[in-house]
Order: structure tokens, then C-alpha cells, then sequence
């Protein structure tokens, strides 16, 4: 019997299953399309491509398109978005705005902008879309051009245009375009507020916080560090406190204000409160404690991170390098290949700098050989600093073929070979390289005339250093500096002329320093002007009281003099003006590893044994020679024998000793010092070179002395 109920039923059941089934397709297609998306987010193009080709043709939404688009231009490959793009059945303006955007992602404004241009219907955000492209790539002429075209903005549109104009630097633009703005959002008062901060605006800028009503993380954030880049660090602390929340700018911005005014004990407490330490916090502690001197404390940081970035190395290993803490750097340096860490441009500048202050040949080699392979090497400033390095480390062969292979020079890469010359008392050498640097073209600068005439002085060349100078002003326009004439008074000291040279040091046009006064005492003490010297000393001593150093050599030319009363009477100078000296020391690097040396004995040292019967067997063989220890280089009234002792254990004889031990035949003994070789130790090590068959490299504070068959290449003008 017909029942219609039973069919109404059934109707019902019927439609139940069908929206059951609709409503599964949905889900799916909303499943695959949040799929391409996620892929497209994580960069995982593939896998996006994957679903959606496994997705059947009739299946595939405009929607799944579009993120299919997008995903491709998040993966930074706009071609494969074009492409699909073109063979999209249906496009809507979500799909034309993808193509924008996914443009402007990429940094391609002009083919964002043909796309604006033939979409056929265009929203507020293919609008501002467009203009935001062009605040990106720093257009923003165009972008308010397009902005003032716009027929429907929104909070967005007009948030955007104040944030450009803010960008660049017109905030009376942005001010007026804020005032028009109908509707203010966070976004936009958080820009005003930060452009008021920029201008050192402050009151006005919390005027604006103050009268707002929807101020979120980022906006406290703001008023924040304006006060702490301001200098008003108390007032941007007492707001901190008061904050509903805090993020990692915000505690980033407070801890900030802190260091950048110098007040390190209010950082470190803020520090130690922080509750989490992220990355960029604990870079800029390890950067300002280095540069306040506070190494262990910046190493203390950085030993405690969990996490590190480039920066974190970077800021370590500089702060080691600019404190004079070169050996920890280096160890610093193993380590980050140890852990597999990729050098970046800064590391590799402040590595080669170690090596080059260490003469570290060995780590020296191993970095250039990571530029060649990160491609760094054929950067102009990379090169000039690999030349220094090679220069540093006596090695100028190496230094010349890097220089060679650049057809094209700048001025710091001629100044860097000019100075290697220099150094190592090639002056000839120099010149003509100077020459050369002419006749390329490239024009002189002051640092250029140091080491031409810090050549002319190293090798007694008197005559070609004046007409240099000379000419500075004349041919080159460069106006001569003291170091100039600290250059000249050297160059006549070294050749002897100490009376022309006291002359130019009163003609000089500006007051002498202590680097001037300094190199006509070095001349005093060569040729033994001790009227002159004692005059020297006492300017020094007013110029720079705490050092010893001119205290030392004064007393050194009293004592080859045999006036010990003098001596003692420098002595107690010392002493009771607390003034500073440095202690002499020397080192060599063997294996990759530097050893070093202090005067007096080899006690340190782990194999001192070998080192002191090495010193005894090279002082029998030197005294079968005819070497003589010159007994004035010792500044005790002791007896001859004493003398010969104490000189004996001068640190760069302990360093040659272990060179001779561990370098093997045929390689070069590389020997740093970080004063001026004494007299004696010259002598001697001409003497070591000439018995031993040995090539010995010095390099001392001034200069290299490369010994070799009984000679030096100073001729023993140093």
C-alpha cells in the first residue's frame, strides 16, 4: 500500500547521504588545498606539487591554484608560477593578486606592475598590493602616485603609505597623511610613534602613545627604545616595568639602552633576569663586554649559550682579536671548523687578522684555502687583507701572487704591497711598486706616503725620501701628517743626520707626539746622543708617562756607558711613577701551534730540557765563531759572565733554539717578537743563520729581518 510518509522518508534519507557525500568532497578539497599550502610555507615545493597533480582534474578549485601559484613564488621560483598561472582554466582576482604579491615577493616590481595593469578587476588589496611593491624597492614616489589613484582605500592601504614615507625620512609627509587617515589602527600609530622617536621627538611621540587606546606589545616596544636611543634609559626602564607584556624585542630594546650608554652593571642585572637568553641578547652582551675590556665576562656568555648564530662567533672572535687575545681566537677558530660552522665574510677578516698579529702561517694557509672555496677570494678588500696577512707572516712570495693575479688594484691594495716592501726592508722594491701604482693611475693617499718613506728609512735612502715628501704636497695634493714627519725624522736618525733631524722635529708645523719624539730617541740611541736622548725621554715622559719604554732604552745607553748610578737612578723613576713595562717575549708557531717565550729562562715551556742543552750547544759552536756577547744590552751592574748568561736566554734566542729543534731542513724558522730585537740577539742570529746553514725570519716590532748566511736583510741598519 502506497504510504506517503514512507516515502518522505526515504526522500529524506536519500538527501541526507547525498550532503554527507558533498560535505566529504568539501573537506577533501579543503584538505588538499591547507596541504599545498603548508608545503608552499615550509618551502617544500615538491611535495605541494605532488598533491596537487594527485588531485584529479575536475577536483581542483581555483582556490588549490592559487596556493599551488603562491607556493611556487614562496620557493623564490617565479617562472614555474607563470607557467601555471598561464594554464589556470579559471583565474579570479585572487589569482591575479597572487601574481602580484608572489612578485613582489621576489623583488620584481615591474612585472608585478604589468599584471596590476591587465588584470580585469582590481580590490583594495590588488591596489595596495602594488604600492607596497614599490615602497619595498624604495620607490616611493610611485607609490604615492598609485596610492592617490586608488577609487577605495582601507586601514591597510593608508597604514602601508605612512610606513613608506616614513622609510624615506619625510615624516611631515606621513604626519599630514596620518592626520587624514579616517581610521587609525595600531599599525599606524605604532609607525608615528617610532618616526616622533627618530627625530629625537620624544614628547611628542608620548603624547601619541599616551592618547592611544589599542596599544599592543610592539607599540610599548617602541616608546621603549625611543626613550633608550635617546639617551633616557631611567625613563625607558620605568615604562618597561610597567608593561602588560613583554616580548624578545622588548627586553632586547631595555637591555640595549643599557649597554649603548655604557651602563654594563644595569645590563648584566637585566640580563640575568631575562627569561629566556635569545640569541641577539647575548651577541650584544658579548659585544659590549668586549669592548669595554671584559673578555672573560663577553667568553663567560658566550660559553653559556645553548644556541649560536654567525654573529655570536663573529662578535667573539673579534672581541679576542681587538684585546689582544689572538691565541684564544685562533682556538676559536679550530673550534668553529670542529663543530662545522661555515666562516662568513666578517670571521674570515677578523681570522686573517689573528693570523697576520700571530704570523700564523699554518692557520693562515688553512683560511685562505676556505675564501678560495667560499669564492671570497677574488673580493678586492679580501685581498688586500690575505696580502697583509702573508706580508705579517714573512711570506712575500705568496703576498706578490696575490697581488699579481688582480689586473685591476685599489689604492689599499697597492698600499698593502708598498707596506710589505716597507717591512721588510726592501725599499727598492717599494719604490718601484709605487711607481707603478702612478703610472696605473690609481692616486696616492696618506697611508700610501707611510710606507713609502718608512722605506726610504729602512733602507737609508735619504735623498729619494725628501724628493718624496716633497712632492706629496705639490704633485700628489696630500697635505704631509705628523706620521710623515714622524717618517723623516726616522729616516735621518737611521742615516745618521740626528742634528738635521732634532732640526725638523722644531720646524714642524704641528707639535710633535710621542711617535715623533720616539723616533729621534731611537736615532739618539743608535749613533749614542745621550744630551739629545735625555731630552727625548723627557718629552716622552710628559706625553706618555706610564710607558717604560723610552725609560729602557735610555738606560740602556747609560749602561753600555758603564754609568750604573744612572741606571739606578732611572730605575726608582720607574717605580715611583707606577709606569708600565711591557715584558719582552717572542714566539713560534710549529705545527699549527704557537709556542711561547719570555726572557730569562725556557721554565715554561714544556720541553725546556731540549731547549736549554740546544742553547748550550749553540752558545759553544758561536763562541768558536769569534761571537762575543755585547754586555751593554744588560741593564745590571753584574760581571761579564752574569752578562753573557742573562743575554743568552733573550726570548728570541729561545725561540730560534726550539725553531732549530722542532722546523724541519730546508723550511724557514719564522720568529715573532713583540719589541725591537735587541743588538746582541741581531748579532747572534746572523751568527745562528751563518753555522746552521738556516734561513731565520724575525719579525720584531718595527721591521723582518731575514738572516741568512751570516747576513741580514737590514744590513744591519735597523
Amino acid at each position: 500500500m502506497f504510504c506517503p510518509r514512507r516515502l518522505h522518508y526515504k526522500q529524506m534519507g536519500h538527501g541526507r547521504a547525498t550532503l554527507r557525500c558533498c560535505m566529504v568532497q568539501v573537506r577533501s578539497l579543503c584538505s588538499t588545498t591547507s596541504a599545498i599550502s603548508h608545503y608552499g610555507r615550509i618551502g617544500d615545493v615538491d611535495n605541494a606539487r605532488k598533491v596537487f597533480d594527485n588531485t584529479p582534474l575536475p577536483h581542483r578549485t581555483i582556490t588549490s591554484w592559487n596556493a599551488m601559484v603562491a607556493a611556487y613564488f614562496e620557493s623564490h621560483k617565479p617562472r614555474d608560477a607563470v607557467l601555471l598561472f598561464d594554464q589556470m582554466p579559471q583565474r579570479n582576482t585572487v589569482s591575479f593578486n597572487g601574481m602580484i604579491s608572489g612578485y613582489v615577493k621576489n623583488g620584481m616590481v615591474a612585472e608585478a606592475r604589468k599584471v596590476f595593469d591587465v588584470m580585469p578587476e582590481r580590490n583594495v588589496v590588488s591596489w595596495t598590493s602594488m604600492v607596497r611593491g614599490y615602497i619595498q624597492e624604495g620607490m616611493v614616489e610611485e607609490a604615492e602616485r598609485l596610492f592617490w589613484e586608488m577609487p577605495h582605500k582601507n586601514v591597510v592601504s593608508w597604514t602601508v603609505m605612512i610606513g613608506g614615507l616614513l622609510k624615506r625620512s619625510r615624516f611631515e609627509d606621513a604626519k599630514k597623511l596620518f592626520d587624514m587617515m579616517p581610521v587609525k589602527d595600531v599599525v599606524a600609530v605604532t609607525n608615528m610613534i617610532s618616526g616622533y622617536c627618530q627625530l629625537g621627538r620624544l614628547d611628542e611621540a608620548r603624547e601619541l602613545f599616551d592618547e592611544t587606546p589599542m596599544r599592543n606589545v610592539f607599540t610599548w616596544t617602541t616608546m621603549v627604545s625611543g626613550y633608550a636611543k635617546n639617551g633616557r634609559v631611567d625613563v625607558a626602564r620605568k615604562l618597561f616595568e610597567v608593561m602588560p607584556g613583554r616580548n624578545e624585542v622588548s627586553w632586547t630594546a631595555m637591555l640595549m639602552g643599557y649597554t649603548q650608554s655604557g651602563r654594563m652593571k644595569e645590563a648584566l642585572e637585566l640580563f640575568e633576569a631575562m627569561p629566556v637568553k635569545w640569541v641577539v641578547v647575548c651577541n650584544e652582551m658579548i659585544t659590549r663586554f668586549g669592548l669595554s675590556g671584559e673578555v672573560s665576562r663577553a667568553r663567560m656568555v658566550f660559553e653559556g649559550m645553548k644556541e649560536r648564530d654567525e654573529g655570536t662567533w663573529n662578535a667573539m672572535i673579534k672581541v679576542c682579536e681587538r684585546k689582544g687575545f689572538e691565541l684564544e681566537a685562533l682556538g676559536l677558530f679550530v673550534r668553529m671548523q670542529r663543530e662545522g660552522v661555515e666562516l662568513n665574510f666578517p670571521s674570515f677578516i677578523s681570522i686573517l687578522s689573528v693570523c697576520a698579529s700571530l704570523a700564523s702561517l699554518d692557520h693562515g694557509r688553512q683560511v685562505h684555502a676556505r675564501l678560495v672555496r667560499s669564492e671570497f677570494d677574488q673580493d678586492l678588500y679580501i685581498a688586500s687583507v690575505l696580502i697583509t696577512m702573508y706580508v705579517k707572516c714573512g711570506d712575500l712570495v705568496r703576498a706578490k701572487g696575490i697581488f699579481n693575479r688582480f689586473p685591476f688594484k685599489d689604492v689599499v691594495m697597492w698600499n698593502s704591497m708598498i707596506t710589505g716592501y716597507s717591512q721588510h726592508g726592501l725599499g727598492e722594491d717599494a719604490l718601484i711598486v709605487f711607481r707603478d701604482m702612478c703610472l696605473s693611475g690609481v692616486q696616492p693617499d696618506e697611508v700610501t706616503f707611510i710606507g713609502v718613506l718608512s722605506a726610504c728609512s729602512y733602507s737609508g735612502k735619504v735623498k729619494e725620501g725628501f724628493k718624496i715628501f716633497e712632492a706629496m704636497k705639490c704633485t700628489y695634493k696630500v697635505e704631509p701628517g705628523i706620521e710623515h714627519y714622524a717618517c723623516m725624522v726616522d729616516l735621518l736618525g737611521r742615516a745618521g743626520q740626528v742634528d738635521e733631524a732634532k732640526e725638523l722635529v722644531e720646524k714642524m708645523p704641528m707639535e710633535p707626539d710621542a711617535i715623533v719624539w720616539g723616533a729621534l730617541l731611537g736615532a739618539c740611541r743608535n749613533h749614542m746622543k745621550l744630551d739629545l736622548a735625555e731630552i727625548a725621554v723627557e718629552k716622552l715622559a710628559k706625553l706618555e708617562p706610564k710607558n717604560a719604554g723610552p725609560y729602557v732604552l735610555l738606560s740602556h745607553m747609560y749602561a753600555s756607558r758603564g754609568r750604573w748610578r744612572d741606571v739606578e737612578v732611572l730605575r726608582k723613576k720607574i717605580n715611583a711613577r707606577s709606569v708600565v713595562k711591557f715584558p719582552g717575549f717572542s714566539w713560534i708557531e710549529v705545527e699549527k701551534k704557537v709556542h711561547m717565550f719570555t726572557g730569562g729562562d725556557s721554565k715554561g715551556h714544556p720541553e725546556q730540557p731540549i731547549i736549554t742543552k740546544m742553547l748550550e750547544k749553540l752558545g759553544g759552536i758561536l763562541r768558536e765563531a769569534g761571537y762575543c756577547p755585547d754586555g751593554s744590552f744588560v741593564l745590571h751592574d753584574v760581571d761579564e759572565e752574569e752578562k753573557s748568561h742573562s743575554l743568552g736566554y733573550h726570548s728570541e734566542k729561545l725561540a730560534v733554539a726550539y725553531g732549530l729543534l722542532k722546523v724541519p731542513e730546508g723550511m724557514p724558522i719564522r720568529v715573532m717578537k713583540n719589541l725591537r730585537v735587541c743588538g746582541d740577539c741581531h748579532s747572534a742570529i746572523k751568527l745562528i743563520a751563518k753555522v746552521t746553514g738556516r734561513e731565520i725570519i724575525l719579525r720584531d716590532a718595527n721591521r723582518f729581518h731575514h738572516f741568512k748566511d751570516g747576513h741580514c736583510s737590514c744590513k744591519d741598519f735597523w
